[in-house]
């Protein structure tokens, strides 16, 4: 199954319009969800942003310096990850650089192991939600309004139903939202 995961603002952003996202900042409780997430993955297909972005877990000792920390650089750096990217020559530690189209890519990933893989980088995401390729969208949604930045997805073509398959709130007040593409076809 490939999965969308991102957090994202109340009206829709994942950055807000200086591309910060601070705002994201987890709580303990949410990060810790979000380390159980992560250790599910058999494969992570990231944008060159969302990879540089991460690159501190596998970098920047001080990372390491709470066992949470321990654990989720642990879980980051053991994930075989493939980075899409036209200006990169080379990427470090548990990853490579795709070779071929998206579609191929999520192809080879799923291929390649028994349990979920993730696509993350709001362009990539979105492209591969375009493609049909995506099985399921999470979610995390911050109480706060940035008026603008980086969309979740882009515009689609085409109306894609989802099925709200879970919902959790967390006590930092951010909520979780799992849907799953519809297989049915109905409105």
């Amino acid at each position: 199954m490939l999965i969308v995961s991102m957090s994202v603002s109340v009206d829709g952003f994942i950055a807000d319009r200086a591309g910060g996202f601070e705002w994201t900042a987890p709580s303990e409780e949410l990060f810790r969800f979000h380390l159980g997430q992560v250790r599910e993955l058999g494969g992570y297909l990231l944008g060159r942003r969302l990879y540089e972005t991460m690159l501190v877990w596998e970098t920047d000792p001080s990372m390491r310096d709470s066992e949470l920390g321990a654990a989720f650089a642990d879980v980051w750096c053991a994930l075989p990850k493939v980075v899409f990217s036209r200006t990169l020559d080379s990427v470090q530690g548990n990853a490579r650089l795709a070779e071929t189209s998206v579609a191929e890519e999520v192809a080879a990933a799923l291929d390649a192991t028994d349990r979920d893989v993730s696509i993350g980088g709001a362009g990539l995401a979105g492209a591969a939600f375009g493609l049909g390729l995506v099985d399921e969208l999470r979610m995390f949604r911050y109480p706060v309004v940035v008026g603008g930045g980086t969309p979740l997805l882009p515009p689609v073509t085409e109306r894609v139903r989802l099925d709200l398959v879970e919902t959790r709130t967390f006590g930092s007040r951010v909520s979780y939202e799992r849907y799953g593409r519809a297989r049915d076809g109905s409105d």
